[in-house]
């Protein structure tokens, strides 16, 4: 039977295919005021402007093509049985070939009711105002705004649970619920946290078997997935 890896995913690992993370430039994301484009309030405000901010972000996915961070995790689904709990809304870990992904956040390339948040649609163009569900209701991003729940909190905490080794990259571990995720792992689990500036945070603190990789993504999970493979 083949071990379980699981991988928590973040903005980190997308920004090295050149998707820009708001993070990195005191909470402005492509030059916007985050709460302005990704919250409830800032949809209530301007909604044109949201959905031409999300527009603008789908064409810009289609620019970029997967890292070799993103490749050497789906190398890890030929050796392990592999699940990545990502909070990017990109679609490069499916495009690099990984097979069981979970998006905390939502997903850029779908969009769902704004009455009916079961209604959710593959889209990869752009969404205007006369755009709407089957309910007659305008459709809206499939992103998880601030202040908004995340759904798959509770099967992302299963999953980690249930983890023979835990990866951690591309995530600053400052944003909750997701960064508390590490702490459902079992206490056995191996954790290894790929970062060129490691910060841990309360929940990291606390793993028993806890290794540092200070390296951005690309080269840090090559080193670390040809070790996994090496040692398994």
């Amino acid at each position: 039977m083949k071990k379980k890896v699981v991988v928590l995913t973040g903005a980190g690992i997308s920004a090295e295919s050149g998707i820009k993370t708001f993070r990195d430039a005191d909470g402005l994301w492509e030059g916007h005021d985050v709460m302005e484009v990704a919250s409830p309030e800032g949809w209530r405000k301007n909604r044109k402007l949201v959905q031409e901010f999300y527009n603008q972000r789908r064409k810009q996915l289609k620019s970029v093509v997967p890292n070799e961070g993103h490749k050497a995790l789906a190398e890890l689904d030929e050796h392990f049985e592999v699940c990545i709990i990502t909070q990017n809304v990109d679609d490069l870990h499916e495009r690099a070939g990984s097979k069981r992904i979970l998006h905390l956040h939502g997903e850029l390339l779908k969009v769902r009711s704004t009455v009916d948040p079961s209604l959710i649609y593959d889209w990869t163009g752009d969404v205007t105002e006369n755009d709407k569900c089957e309910k007659g209701s305008q459709l809206r991003p499939h992103i998880v705004w601030f202040g908004e729940a995340v759904p798959m909190l509770d099967k992302a905490a299963e999953i980690t649970s249930i983890a023979d080794i835990l990866i951690i990259v591309g995530t600053s571990l400052q944003v909750y619920p997701a960064a508390g995720l590490s702490a459902y792992a079992p206490k056995f689990a191996p954790v290894y946290y790929v970062d060129p500036k490691p910060k841990l945070n309360y929940e990291l603190e606390q793993a028993k078997n806890l290794e540092v990789i200070k390296d951005k993504a690309t080269t840090g999970l090559r080193y670390l997935v040809d070790k996994l493979i090496k040692e398994k």
